[in-house]
């Protein structure tokens, strides 16, 4: 397992074009692989659908091509939405394999496991499939990613007591969250005796771009810390935690990232208050809890553009109209919702968006 505690997630990845996700500046992204790999990390966390497909091929561009196979671990997932019969398992696995230009995957997850999700990967036999891998030597460890409650996971570690670690959403804003159940989700991971990668530490950048009253008073404590150091140390200050992923979009980030966690220290019993005061800020802050993931838009009929309506949203909105207006000449317009309904089902965050569509709708184009 990782020595270091932080791992590069290449989800959200510098862009050539900011409106294209598939436009990653790779150079860029080679400058921040070679920083982090220097800097003693060695965790990369990549998946199919990433950067509209083409994560896994900066992977190997930036990373697999450039660096040795022993200096990094690579993980990527398989996602049930792209996969509709046995066959299209190993379709998508071999070209995985291809695009990223390595042998095996030190981890490979099932993608997004929620009630809907392992419906499909349990009639697909995903579970046997990641144990034969395994055995074949194709992924050195197995696991899953999860979305969905404490519940649910309890009951899919019990049926699945071959899965080695968990990964889970988890930052100090969704840690009581009834809809996330970050909290309680650790703990049934923890009862199963597993390992926890966590993704969203930063919740999307929400926890990076805090209310002026909590940015204040971490400087306060700490003048030299960025906000996001807050909250991936809260994420890795957790016993359990084998890694925290943290998507980083340019080399400051890195840098940042690494600088602090190079010599990890966890959080004292002073500095975990003040977060449960930054928690009751945010939460009287923020509109609508977006982490602006995209995973709602693939599937949108509309091609509504949800996660940058929701940033515009939750900013000062009386200077976004403009930045509305430019965005609805490429994308829909909130008010173009037909609530079909897919968007929520996929919702890591378990969000209305239906209705809050409909608020941004009512605000902006009225």
């Amino acid at each position: 397992m990782n020595e270091k505690k932080l791992g590069f997630g290449l989800m959200r990845l510098p862009r050539l074009d900011a409106d294209d996700e598939a436009s990653i500046d790779l150079e860029q992204t080679k400058q921040m692989v070679d920083t982090f790999l220097e800097r003693g990390f060695t965790y990369f966390d990549t998946a199919w659908m990433y950067c509209g497909f083409n994560s896994e091929i900066a992977a190997r561009e930036a990373l697999v091509k450039r660096h040795p196979r022993d200096s990094f671990t690579l993980a990527t997932k398989l996602n049930a939405g792209f996969i509709k019969s046995k066959e299209d398992r190993d379709k998508i696995f071999n070209e995985q394999l291809a695009k990223t230009g390595v042998e095996y995957f030190d981890y490979y997850l099932l993608h997004a496991v929620s009630k809907d999700f392992y419906k499909i990967y349990t009639e697909l036999d995903c579970f046997q499939w990641l144990v034969d891998k395994k055995k074949e030597g194709l992924v050195k460890h197995i696991g899953f990613s999860y979305h969905d409650n404490a519940k649910l996971l309890d009951q899919v570690l019990t049926e699945h007591p071959e899965i080695e670690f968990v990964q889970l959403q988890i930052n100090y804003l969704d840690w009581d969250s009834e809809e996330v159940q970050s909290g309680k989700c650790y703990e049934v991971a923890v009862k199963h005796g597993k390992k926890v990668i966590i993704m969203e530490p930063v919740k999307g950048g929400t926890l990076a771009n805090v209310p002026e009253k909590v940015e204040q008073a971490f400087r306060a404590y700490a003048p030299e810390r960025s906000a996001s150091s807050w909250a991936v140390r809260f994420a890795a200050s957790l016993d359990h935690v084998m890694v925290v992923l943290s998507g980083m979009s340019n080399l400051e980030q890195v840098l940042d990232n690494t600088g602090y966690m190079a010599d990890f220290q966890p959080l004292n019993e002073e500095e975990k208050s003040i977060i449960r005061q930054a928690v009751d800020i945010i939460h009287a802050d923020i509109a609508i809890a977006c982490t602006g993931c995209a995973y709602c838009t693939d599937g949108c009929p509309q091609k509504i553009a949800i996660p940058k309506y929701f940033s515009l949203y939750n900013k000062d909105r009386k200077s976004q109209r403009e930045a509305y207006e430019q965005l609805t000449e490429n994308f829909g317009k909130a008010s173009d919702c037909i609530a079909c309904g897919q968007c929520e089902e996929v919702c890591p965050q378990h969000l209305p968006i239906i209705r809050h569509l409909k608020e941004v709708a009512g605000y902006f184009e009225n």
